[in-house]
């Protein structure tokens, strides 16, 4: 029995499955996060199915991150978060580090232009919190290259804040949310080229200077300069971790 959008049955498909799916296009094209979903007797009446395939499709939906549940309430819209795309962004980079470099790709596209429109877009504590985010790796640099760990991962949080912070300021809700859901694989890709960025000869001061050149194009309003300074940062990047994963297979042989 397959479910249509208007409520309608037809013949094929599983029940618990197709009620998921028109729900599903339901929370994602009517409803907004905190709505309640009608009762599973209400659902259950439009759909003419049990109780009970209501009550496994909501589960189902609340497996897929769409729904909220607790026991003796109605679901409710979750607000959307990154979660299952970033489950499969660490199962690839587990399974394949290869899969960096597509990642590096990814952040081509998408912070080039996320720096681009933070120049024409952002508002002052957008472009503040970006100035926050640098100084804190300015700050902790000293500390983590004479080998404190502490300061070590601050500077790789600041680091990941920092193009985090641009993507918030380029005033496109998607690319932010996009970046969130990254960022855990972004601070992965980071440890790694910090390794390749040392056997190149290059410091954290290095990497502070391109985050430099990336503000000031920011603070100057040159959407142009901005882009191109991202897109270079970015390509030095994945030369540093080519330069550690060809290390790391060397050794292996």
């Amino acid at each position: 029995m397959r479910i249509s959008r208007s409520g309608s049955i037809s013949g094929r498909g599983s029940a618990v499955g197709d009620v998921a799916d028109d729900l599903a296009h339901e929370i994602l094209t009517a409803l907004t996060p905190g709505a309640s979903l009608p009762s599973e007797a209400e659902l259950a009446s439009r759909y003419a199915v049990s109780r009970l395939t209501i009550r496994e499709a909501v589960k189902l939906l609340a497996g897929r991150g769409l729904l909220d549940i607790a026991r003796g309430r109605k679901a409710v819209v979750r607000v959307p978060d990154g979660t299952a795309f970033s489950d499969f962004l660490t199962s690839l980079l587990h399974n394949d580090s290869k899969s960096l470099f597509d990642l590096i790709e990814v952040r081509l596209s998408l912070e080039v232009q996320s720096a681009t429109l933070a120049a024409k877009r952002a508002n002052r504590a957008g472009i503040a919190a970006i100035e926050s985010a640098l100084r804190g790796m300015q700050d902790n640099a000293d500390a983590a290259i004479k080998g404190d760990p502490a300061a070590d991962r601050r500077f790789h949080d600041f680091d990941v804040g920092f193009h985090e912070a641009i993507a918030l300021a380029s005033g496109n809700r998607i690319l932010g949310y996009l970046f969130e859901a990254m960022s855990t694989q972004l601070r992965h890709g980071i440890q790694i080229s910090r390794r390749g960025h040392a056997n190149r000869g290059h410091t954290l001061y290095d990497t502070i200077a391109w985050h430099e050149r990336i503000l000031e194009a920011i603070r100057a309003g040159n959407a142009r300069a901005a882009g191109e300074a991202m897109r270079q940062h970015l390509k030095d990047t994945e030369n540093d971790i080519r330069n550690a994963l060809s290390n790391v297979a060397d050794q292996a042989t």
